[in-house]
């Protein structure tokens, strides 16, 4: 490992984020697509070293300790299998997630807020089937008033989103960054198209 990159961590708290580890489960499957289930290059050494993973990949990097040089993890896979959620939680991310980080009345992207179909001031709930993705304009024009006073349309009737739909929402908004080591493990168990 060269000088530069070695001291780059330390001069650097940013630079930690460098060459994270994807994180596969015992069956070779991501453990989230979105986010991605990644771990700091520091973590997967450290399983590694614990024996809980085994490396598939590697970055051309290095570290060294006084007796031991190993080469920086890319793609690591757990040893013991780690059963997936069948709940999906109620956040605002997997919201924006199942309504596909687009506005529920409009379309939009970007901006967003989320939305009590009913209003919570007319006795609505927040809910998976009465809170949706809004950007701000539709939902400042809405405010506490009905879809058919302000003239809004649902583009999809909210509901609530099973783990494995959520998973495969993820795929279609992978993260800015992919390194060429894990493309073989991230979409293998997609359905292919006829």
């Amino acid at each position: 490992m060269n000088v530069e990159f070695r001291t780059s961590f330390v001069r650097d708290p940013a630079a930690l984020k460098q060459c994270p580890a994807l994180v596969l489960n015992a069956d070779f499957r991501p453990l989230s697509y979105y986010p991605l289930s990644l771990w700091p290059w520091q973590e997967a050494v450290k399983a590694a070293w614990l024996d809980r993973v085994d490396i598939v990949a590697e970055y051309d990097d290095v570290v060294r300790s006084p007796s031991t040089e190993i080469r920086i993890p890319s793609v690591v896979v757990l040893k013991d299998y780690v059963k997936p959620q069948k709940k999906v939680a109620f956040t605002r991310f997997n919201l924006f997630l199942r309504d596909e980080f687009a506005c529920q009345y409009c379309g939009a992207k970007g901006d967003l807020t989320f939305d009590h179909v009913i209003p919570r001031a007319r006795g609505g709930v927040t809910s998976w089937e009465n809170v949706v993705a809004a950007c701000s304009k539709c939902n400042l024009s809405k405010g506490s008033r009905s879809l058919r006073q302000v003239g809004f349309h649902l583009r999809k009737t909210p509901r609530p989103p099973s783990a494995p739909e959520l998973m495969n929402m993820g795929r279609r908004f992978p993260p800015n960054y992919l390194h060429d080591s894990w493309t073989d493990f991230l979409y293998w168990d997609a359905e292919l198209e006829a």
